[in-house]
């Protein structure tokens, strides 16, 4: 395989940050370009950090530069947001579309991102909608590739502590066991696991547009052949 580059959006975020490190200590991608908004402490001879303001389009171009795969995992919480589903729309919907975009007139040929489960341009869940409209909005592109992920509760350990979340992740536990057949795809994942799952769906280089529900990206992940550096 010819060495790949990555692009990551979203790269301090809880998946984010493990996608990074299998990425920079996998020898099939010889760079990892990570767009962030504030300077990170990570250093690699691997890794290019790009400061970028996504609301200046000129400048995500230039900064985004040229490569093979994108990954996306940038997204926000509406307490965030407080409440503002105009700028939750800018974040969710606007950076990862945009970055498609682009990445498309650059030449990218794989584009992954980070959804959730249930996503659907036609919900009445503003949430599920969103996350759906954006699936739709780049599957329209024709990447060759273009991988949606479908996680449900994120279960790892967030910088922020989130009171209403910790207590999902003890009840999402205790009842995990109750996830079985069409239920499955609603269970807690890792965010290991998903970041493995998008890294070896980027090695296969497949065409087409896939959809990863919580199965799926286990047995990606448990596939996954990480080429050590």
């Amino acid at each position: 395989m010819q060495a790949l580059t990555a692009v990551v959006l979203g790269a301090t975020g809880l998946i984010g940050e493990q996608l990074v490190k299998q990425l920079l200590n996998d020898t099939d991608f010889s760079k990892v370009r990570i767009l962030v908004r504030r300077q990170v402490e990570l250093s690699h001879p691997k890794l290019e950090v790009q400061i970028v303001d996504f609301d200046n389009h000129v400048e995500c171009q230039s900064k985004l530069g040229s490569g093979d795969c994108i990954f996306c995992c940038i997204g926000t919480t509406n307490s965030k947001v407080k409440g503002d589903k105009t700028a939750y729309r800018k974040i969710d919907f606007d950076i990862p579309v945009n970055a498609a975009k682009m990445g498309k007139e650059a030449g990218f040929t794989n584009y992954l991102l980070v959804s959730a489960v249930g996503a659907n341009a036609g919900s009445s869940n503003f949430y599920l909608r969103l996350k759906g409209e954006v699936e739709a909005e780049i599957a329209r592109m024709n990447f060759q590739s273009f991988h949606a992920f479908r996680p449900s509760m994120l279960l790892g350990n967030r910088k922020e502590f989130r009171f209403a979340e910790s207590i999902a992740k003890k009840v999402m536990s205790a009842l995990s066991v109750l996830f079985v057949g069409r239920l499955k795809k609603y269970k807690g994942i890792g965010d290991l696991v998903v970041a493995k799952a998008m890294v070896a769906s980027a090695k296969l280089g497949k065409k087409g547009i896939f959809v990863h529900h919580y199965e799926d990206m286990v047995k990606a992940s448990g596939k996954f052949k990480h080429t050590a550096a």
